[in-house]
């Protein structure tokens, strides 16, 4: 694919070239990220000023902007040097001010003669029953009227810039608007409404009213799904890349799985069998799979993954489990261990701790076939870690590994299939922005047997009776968390710092009841104050979010999250689920510091209300808006200058099958709609889109 179409030169040229622009100007656009026409185009405007002309200010609800016709009367200059400068006009049926701050007499004598009509429009208000326009936005001779629209677009500024500079600026890049070939499937567009893409960029520029300037207007929406589409056809490049890799075809006996389910105690939720039928059936394929496992927290993923890895296994290969920290690779080694060994198959860990003969002895023994399946951390990576067959990676807790980690652990076998699980219930809207390239499978049913968790909100005030509280529970042999807001003290002191709890709690239950993990200490201690808290030595782990992820404590009941109200939705969800896993009715405390924000208690209250963590994610997605839900800057989201996620989710959801299906019948983007698809990712600067199809 030769360099960026000639069609669209005139859009990535510099913004100097526009009217109105010179170098002063440019800077500050920079500032509000428009480096170029193309950037204005894309950037709408976001309200707009009726300007249609009506015959006198007399009767509107001020204040308002108006525009009336009105015949100039007497200037009344300022009798100081400071004061207003005014003019008394006359409408059809009043008489009002306009008036003006450091005003030069003389231009004003020139732009407002008395005795001559002129067209003014401004905010009109009311000062001690006098109807007063302030510096008008427009003053014009009659026969110029049609110099303002009748419905004025307002957009987004920045310190140094004008709407009158902005408004020209956006006019001279519409000026250069190119006729482009349609890539939108023309059955959904008609389907749609949608216009033309130079006819949509014009009318989202150009609205005649309130309506136009809504998310729905056909205009706006042709835009949003223009940028959707473009992503979308982006990730399905990424995957057809990643599925081009011919895959191994991997089909199992059945039999190691047999033996592992009928040594549980109860049967697979049909939300865990189906996941398992759509991993299996992708394993079987000759193309690589490439699939994300969706699941609430407890919702069984352990399982699982164990079943896809036995199939491996089965096939003769051997299957990873990666981790994020070594604690949670040493808590999924926990967890399959049981069920490995009703399989009868070889389990080991790798993790940066195993050191020299060990870790030598570990690494032949994966090399010769004999651990068929590893648990790891990020140490699965080096370079001196060969397996005999590896058909599987199982990665864990997404959001720590981008498409670059996924693409990398695929070149470690021969086209492994991938696997990745994540514990964050993701609003499908955001699932297909962040994982579009991936299949998804969703664990949306509890397993038998998780009991529900009481959620109640208790002010800080009470600390004493929480405390008496998890004495009580502690001498029944139950333990506890206790979750911290902030390591060490910072700026704000009264946010009370892990250390200063622990000493709290250990006066208040005694020695050696109470332990602390942090994420200062070192790795080690960490690691040990953990074990001592799995081993029920310890009775209340006090912790900072340390915990959130994964670690599985059947005996612990009780959470308690202090300052609640700091936490994001989905992170309280996600500590919440430490709870519950065992026999005992299990409760979770959010201590709030009162007086709560609206937003605060909102969150607090979900939560009392629900236990989905899908419906939580949604919640959240409305609540912050999604650059906040996974932080923007590391999440891999796309930032759309049009679309938005939270609102046009069922639009995303479109561009996909769109995508695909594009992709599907035409690979090399090769046909009319693919030639002009590429002009698409040209114009959206998917430059990692135009890379897969110039080496494809």
């Amino acid at each position: 694919m030769s360099g960026r179409p000639e069609s669209l030169f005139p859009l990535f040229a510099g913004l100097e070239t526009l009217e109105g622009v010179g170098p002063k100007v440019a800077k500050t656009l920079e500032k509000i990220d428009i480096e170029k026409p193309r950037d204005l185009i894309f950037t709408l405007p976001y309200s707009g000023i009726d300007r249609r002309r009506r015959s006198t200010i007399l009767g509107a609800e001020l204040p308002a902007t108006l525009t009336v016709e009105v015949e100039v009367g007497r200037h009344m200059p300022s009798r100081t040097k400071t004061g207003p400068y005014r003019v008394e006009v006359q409408d059809a049926q009043t008489t009002f001010q306009l008036v003006f701050f450091h005003a030069r007499g003389d231009w004003l004598k020139k732009q407002l003669p008395t005795g001559q009509h002129r067209i003014v429009s401004g905010k009109v208000e009311l000062f001690d029953g006098i109807g007063q326009m302030v510096h008008p936005d427009h003053i014009l001779p009659v026969e110029e009227a049609e110099e303002i629209p009748l419905y004025e677009p307002v957009y987004p500024l920045t310190a140094g810039l004008t709407q009158r500079t902005m408004a020209k600026a956006a006019a001279s890049a519409l000026a250069r608007l190119p006729e482009l070939q349609e890539w939108i499937d023309p059955g959904l567009r008609a389907q749609e409404g949608w216009p033309g893409w130079k006819a949509a960029v014009e009318a989202a520029h150009t609205p005649l009213g309130a309506a136009e300037m809504a998310a729905t207007a056909p205009a706006r929406q042709r835009l949003a799904y223009d940028e959707l589409l473009a992503h979308q056809v982006t990730l399905a490049l990424a995957r057809s890349a990643l599925r081009k890799g011919k895959g191994v075809v991997t089909e199992g006996t059945g039999a190691l799985r047999r033996k592992v389910l009928s040594s549980l105690p109860y049967s697979p939720t049909n939300a865990q069998e189906r996941a398992m039928r759509e991993i299996a059936d992708d394993m079987a394929r000759p193309l690589r799979m490439n699939r994300l496992l969706q699941g609430d927290v407890g919702a069984g993923k352990t399982l699982v993954a164990l079943m896809s890895l036995l199939v491996a296994v089965e096939a003769g290969g051997q299957g990873v489990m990666m981790a994020p920290t070594e604690i949670l690779a040493r808590q999924h080694l926990e967890g399959l261990r049981p069920l490995a060994e009703a399989a009868g198959v070889v389990l080991e860990i790798l993790t940066g701790r195993d050191k020299g003969a060990e870790r030598t002895a570990k690494l032949a023994a994966l090399k010769a076939g004999d651990i068929q399946i590893l648990v790891g951390t990020h140490a699965v990576f080096q370079k001196d870690v060969e397996f005999h067959d590896l058909r599987l990676s199982v990665i864990d807790e997404q959001h720590r590994f981008g498409v670059a980690q996924r693409m990398e652990l695929g070149a470690k076998g021969r086209a492994v299939d991938v696997l990745v699980m994540t514990a964050t219930p993701i609003p499908r809207s955001l699932s297909l922005a962040q994982y579009g390239d991936m299949d998804v499978s969703v664990l949306d049913e509890k397993p038998p047997g998780r009991k529900p968790i009481t959620t109640v909100l208790v002010s800080a005030g009470r600390m004493d009776e929480v405390i008496e509280r998890l004495r009580k529970a502690v001498a029944k042999g139950r333990q506890a968390y206790w979750v911290c807001p902030l390591v060490e003290e910072s700026e704000t002191v009264d946010m009370t710092a892990a250390e200063e709890r622990f000493r709290h709690l250990r006066a208040a239950l005694g020695e050696g009841v109470v332990g602390m993990v942090h994420g200062q200490m070192p790795p080690r201690d960490k690691d040990a104050a953990m074990a001592r808290f799995v081993a029920g030595k310890t009775k209340v782990l006090v912790s900072t979010t340390v915990i959130e992820v994964g670690v599985d404590v059947p005996n612990a009941s009780i959470v308690v999250i202090e300052r609640a109200e700091s936490f994001g939705l989905a992170q309280l969800h996600q500590l919440r689920g430490r709870v519950g896993r065992g026999e005992a009715a299990s409760t979770c405390l959010l201590m709030y510091q009162p007086p709560l924000s609206e937003a605060g208690r909102r969150r607090l209250e979900i939560l009392r209300e629900t236990e989905d963590g899908f419906r939580i994610a949604e919640e959240d997605l409305a609540m912050r808006g999604a650059g906040d839900l996974i932080g923007t800057a590391q999440s891999g989201l796309p930032r759309f200058r049009i679309a938005d996620l939270e609102r046009q989710s069922a639009l995303m959801s479109l561009a996909q099958s769109d995508a695909r299906k594009l992709l599907h019948d035409d690979p090399a983007l090769e046909s009319e709609r693919g030639q002009a698809a590429r002009v698409l990712l040209w114009l959206m600067e998917q430059e990692k889109a135009i890379r897969l199809i110039s080496v494809g």
